[in-house]
């Protein structure tokens, strides 16, 4: 069975949009490979319209030496949306329920599902406990405005911290588990 993974970039103020604005001053090698390993234990993205038009945008035409553009572009993805009828870049539009569909997801896949950025999928499937792991890569600054991860109104959900690391300029990655799930 499949382990949703929400990782997201994400500000001292809590702000997850736009951080093609505010995060490439901080990344480091040790970030990019953070990131590597994350997207070669994938075997599928979840995105929300947002993201993936953003993502299919500027990917397909990427390259590099050490197979992260080809991973990226060769995942299959699945976009959650309403409003998008087509997609491109190996992705097809989750229909129906989104929670019903990432349940499906999850039992037909082995690996790591990927969210991206997609703060809309994240309280969307946060209430259903369908996110088996959080990772907040929380940047040393302060935005002011912008979208925020967990939006108002979303209920209480504990989560239990099972993983911290440092990285060079201020970063810390956070990796969090809904409080009380069995570890697989």
């Amino acid at each position: 069975m499949g382990k949703v993974v929400s990782s997201t970039f994400v500000t001292l103020d809590g702000v997850m949009e736009a951080p093609d604005q505010w995060s490439f001053d901080f990344f480091s090698d040790e970030a990019g490979k953070y990131k590597h390993a994350e997207l070669m234990a994938s075997d599928a993205m979840l995105l929300g319209r947002i993201t993936y038009e953003a993502f299919a945008a500027a990917w397909p035409t990427m390259t590099d030496e050490d197979g992260f553009a080809d991973r990226m572009n060769s995942l299959p993805k699945h976009v959650a949306s309403t409003t998008l009828k087509e997609t491109t870049w190996n992705a097809t539009v989750i229909e129906g329920d989104l929670a019903d569909a990432v349940r499906e997801l999850k039992e037909r896949t082995s690996g790591d599902i990927l969210i991206g950025g997609s703060a809309d999928v994240i309280n969307a499937l946060t209430p259903h406990g369908l996110i088996d792991e959080y990772r907040l890569m929380i940047f040393p600054l302060v935005v002011g405005s912008g979208k925020r991860l967990f939006a108002d109104g979303l209920a209480k959900t504990p989560l239990t911290l099972v993983d911290t690391k440092n990285l060079p300029n201020g970063v810390v990655n956070l990796t969090y588990h809904p409080a009380g799930r069995d570890e697989a």
